[in-house]
């Protein structure tokens, strides 16, 4: 996740948006190897929490306490544990998917990037970054930085 997009540059907050706002999108991503796919992703992000994953679904047994969802997107899992009675807050360096986020009813989302964390130690009984978000820390070096931090 780089820091909070300009509209402009905010190409997964329009898909978002668009598939929020009912249009048929598809998600094409291209990887540094040449490989280009294009899928319906955007219904997944808004999906019920009986459409997840197995691992997902599995993932929401362990999480308590006072939430932080990283790279939140639509909010499909901070919505399940906020309904779950859980203290979520969500993130997101998107400004559209936070709102779309809100307009879906979840109550703390911020506009945040990974690189712009900082929270007082203990802020939260548990992180999660599910889906491929463990993907925004991008390099190593990165990746240690920001969780000695968190």
């Amino acid at each position: 996740m780089r820091k909070v997009q300009k509209p402009e540059e905010d190409a997964y907050g329009h898909e978002i948006w668009a598939f929020y706002n009912g249009r048929k999108v598809l998600e094409i991503a291209e990887r540094d190897d040449g490989y280009i796919s294009a899928a319906p992703l955007p219904k997944m992000y808004f999906s019920k929490y009986e459409k997840w994953p197995v691992h997902e679904r599995k993932a929401m047994e362990f999480i308590m306490g006072r939430v932080l969802d990283v790279g939140c997107g639509a909010g499909r899992h901070a919505l399940y544990l906020q309904e779950k009675g859980l203290d979520v807050l969500a993130i997101d360096n998107s400004p559209l998917v936070i709102r779309v986020s809100k307009l879906r009813a979840l109550k703390k989302a911020e506009v945040v990037s990974i690189e712009e964390v900082d929270f007082k130690p203990n802020s939260f009984d548990t992180i999660i970054m599910l889906g491929n978000n463990f993907g925004l820390f991008g390099r190593f070096k990165k990746t240690k930085r920001l969780l000695k931090k968190s």
